[in-house]
């Protein structure tokens, strides 16, 4: 019992009590663990692996595991239930990062707190999608739900590096108010897109149902907003560039916005012109998750952040024998 006790307690004095290269760590593993998750999903879908395990939260009526008889399916599928286990080991090692000094920081416990409890959620949501036959509408819910996470993770790692939320502005406000509706635009333009995606080729196999709306009108609707971002972003990038000094921070991010808007209209584009390979419409699910996380890195940019004030020294509990 001794052993243990002290086993545990030398455990807490091993965190971190402050951010240090632990704690950015685990917030970069936060947001990849995310992005990765889109990934895999989108695998899971172009390749039409969505019931390769066709029960949950079992792969089989007899079996957690997938079978060799089930194939590359199964495989594909049981591999994305699987990032389960790395999500929950992320999610337990960033809340332990920023436990200790919870009270310093409770941006960041908060954070970390809502990290792990969307694990639960993510779970029950995929096994919802698989018992309801891949219902579109439920596949759909589960990747605005990850896009969530996404947009969540950033913060985390902004506010890791950055530190807390300041008071300030440092841009005028019709820039501030032009970014919000860039926010509003990247939102309607991944909505459209889910949906785009639910009604075409690549919303699964051949017996997993389709939304029932026009693919080809949606792909039009989808690209409407995206080309009215990418102006909006222009002129956010000649209005920060032609302002003072304070908005000298905000510049790289609307410069990286701009960048993945255009990447992602360029990959856009020539899926449709290919006739949708289902590698660029992967590539084209997973830059929408690094659009997200780069217009939430411009939100947040445009405000200052809080000075932090250093916690008074805590003597670590002697180890020693008396």
């Amino acid at each position: 019992m001794f052993v243990t006790v002290r086993w545990i307690d030398t455990m807490i004095q091993w965190l971190p009590r402050g951010v240090d290269r632990r704690v950015r760590i685990f917030a970069w593993l936060s947001l990849a663990a995310q992005v990765l998750l889109i990934g895999t999903g989108g695998a899971v879908r172009l390749t039409g692996s969505g019931l390769g395990c066709p029960t949950w939260p079992r792969c089989t009526a007899e079996s957690f595991t997938t079978t060799q008889e089930m194939g590359v399916h199964g495989i594909i599928e049981f591999g994305n239930r699987l990032l389960t286990f790395v999500l929950v080991v992320v999610a337990v090692g960033m809340f332990l990062a920023v436990l200790r000094y919870r009270a310093q920081r409770r941006d960041l416990f908060v954070l970390a707190l809502l990290q792990g409890l969307s694990i639960p959620l993510q779970a029950v949501l995929g096994g919802i999608t698989v018992l309801t036959g891949l219902n579109p509408y439920i596949v759909g819910a589960h990747f605005v739900v990850s896009i969530c996470l996404v947009t969540l993770t950033t913060v985390l790692l902004y506010r890791v590096y950055r530190g807390p939320r300041g008071t300030q502005r440092r841009v005028p406000l019709w820039i501030a108010a032009l970014t919000h509706a860039a926010s509003f635009l990247v939102a309607v333009t991944v909505l459209l897109g889910i949906l785009t995606t639910g009604s075409g080729p690549h919303a699964g196999d051949s017996e997993t149902p389709r939304n029932g709306l026009n693919s080809e009108l949606l792909q039009h609707l989808h690209s409407w907003p995206a080309y009215a971002l990418m102006l909006a972003t222009v002129v956010l990038l000649i209005g920060v560039f032609a302002g003072g000094a304070q908005m000298v921070p905000v510049r790289p991010w609307v410069s990286g916005l701009l960048a993945v808007e255009m990447l992602q209209v360029v990959v856009g584009v020539t899926q449709a012109r290919l006739g949708l390979p289902a590698i660029l419409v992967g590539i084209h699910m997973v830059l929408a998750a690094v659009l997200v996380a780069a217009m939430t890195a411009t939100v947040l940019s445009e405000r200052s952040t809080a000075r932090l004030v250093r916690a008074p020294s805590i003597p670590e509990p002697s180890t020693a024998r008396v």
